[in-house]
């Protein structure tokens, strides 16, 4: 074995940690715009709401790409298509940073967003097998956590740049580290790719699962009630909340913390049980949303109520995650895909309605009320599952009278 795969008893290979870094700079491009949002628009002379469609865009291209990609290359290389994604990435950001046309932008956004998902489909495939059945789920959470890290250091750090730099300064970084990232890639990542094992047929057949699909659902409206917030957040926070634009990127780091914190939770917590924690966690995210309308006058409050957010909304996502790829069985690449392009639908449908809202008599407090209600009609799905789960439960439990105990069911693999 390389040494790009080998690694000691209960270590990860070194392969995932670099798959993380190109994870970290993947989410740091989809989110970094909520901090640049006002300076871009001035820019690029459209409206705030209307530069918003820029997160709108990669979400859009994430949704496409996802399960496109991770069809389009099932048998091809993978470490060929690790470099060419991350190439095209670094070419995205490029063009987009030397444009002065918000549609090019735009555009160079979508095909950004390709290669993202292209890169999400086959790096999931490459860290679990490379981890081994033990650690897969590590693996996963270990590439999660670089996404999440993105909002704790790339996105702040990002803002921080861009106030110095323009927006281009920020685009033109992600350009050369994606380059950088590309040639790590090539250096550390094993050139025998391994067959796929797994048809596409079959991929495709074993989505018919019901529960698969109230997971992915609920994965579509927890993101969309946390980023229809975090979207515009920079106007909430400057002209309602009065906190100087210079501070913005600190207020983006408590929700970057808050984000970390909820995706640990929810992988502690979510294992054990999955509905009370993913239920309780939804329920949660859309109250603190409601308390920020009228609280958002505050800068404390503020602040207070934007970590809360981020802590309860991202408890959700390893746990849907997981569900999601558990019930699948016999498509975990199309699954994870999939399960990626379920939170960027989240994204894309959160920040368009935001948008609308913000351009109402709601103004800008009206992507918080959006995003209530997105995290409100995140329980359907889960109460959905929960009760579905139960009477599986009781199958389960009628069949093996002998066995141990039974965990919540929904947290049991599927049976095909």
């Amino acid at each position: 074995m390389s040494s790009a795969t080998g690694s000691a008893p209960g270590k990860l290979p070194f392969v995932v940690w670099v798959l993380a870094t190109g994870t970290f700079l993947m989410g740091t491009t989809e989110f970094v715009i909520a901090g640049l949002l006002p300076e871009m628009a001035a820019d690029l002379t459209v409206s705030v709401s209307h530069a918003g469609l820029l997160i709108t865009a990669f979400a859009v291209g994430m949704i496409i790409g996802g399960p496109t990609m991770a069809m389009a290359t099932l048998r091809l290389p993978q470490r060929h298509t690790l470099i060419g994604a991350l190439a095209v990435f670094a070419l995205g950001h490029a063009v987009a940073a030397l444009s002065t046309s918000f549609t090019v932008v735009l555009t160079a956004r979508v095909v950004t967003a390709l290669a993202t998902g292209a890169f999400w489909a086959v790096g999931f495939v490459i860290a679990t097998t490379t981890a081994g059945p033990a650690s897969a789920t590590r693996a996963v959470g270990v590439m999660m956590g670089g996404l999440t890290l993105a909002n704790v250091v790339g996105v702040p750090i990002g803002s921080f740049v861009g106030q110095y730099t323009g927006w281009r300064g920020p685009f033109w970084a992600l350009a050369v580290l994606a380059a950088l990232a590309a040639a790590f890639v090539g250096r550390f990542i094993p050139r025998t790719d391994q067959e796929a094992q797994v048809s596409v047929r079959a991929e495709v057949r074993a989505l018919k699962q019901g529960r698969l699909w109230l997971a992915l659902g609920a994965a579509v409206l927890i993101m969309g009630g946390v980023l229809a917030t975090y979207t515009y957040i920079t106007p909430l926070l400057t002209d309602r909340a009065g906190i100087p634009a210079g501070a913005v990127p600190l207020v983006l780091i408590a929700f970057g913390i808050g984000a970390l914190g909820g995706t640990a939770i929810g992988g502690r917590l979510g294992d054990r049980r999955p509905m009370v924690t993913t239920i309780t966690a939804s329920a949660a995210t859309s109250l603190i949303l409601l308390a920020l309308i009228p609280a958002s006058s505050s800068p404390v409050a503020a602040v207070v109520l934007v970590f809360g957010v981020a802590l309860a909304g991202f408890t959700v996502n390893p746990v849907v995650t997981s569900l999601a790829v558990r019930f699948a069985g016999d498509a975990p690449t199309l699954t994870s895909a999939l399960t990626t392009s379920g939170y960027n639908t989240g994204i894309a449908a959160g920040s368009l309605a935001a948008g609308r809202a913000l351009d109402s008599s709601l103004g800008l407090t009206g992507p918080a009320l959006v995003g209530a209600v997105f995290a409100a009609l995140t329980l359907l799905p889960l109460i959905a599952l929960a009760l579905s789960g139960t009477r599986h439960r009781t199958r389960i439990v009628a069949q093996r009278a002998t066995a141990a105990p039974v965990r919540e069911d929904a947290s049991a693999p599927a049976h095909h």
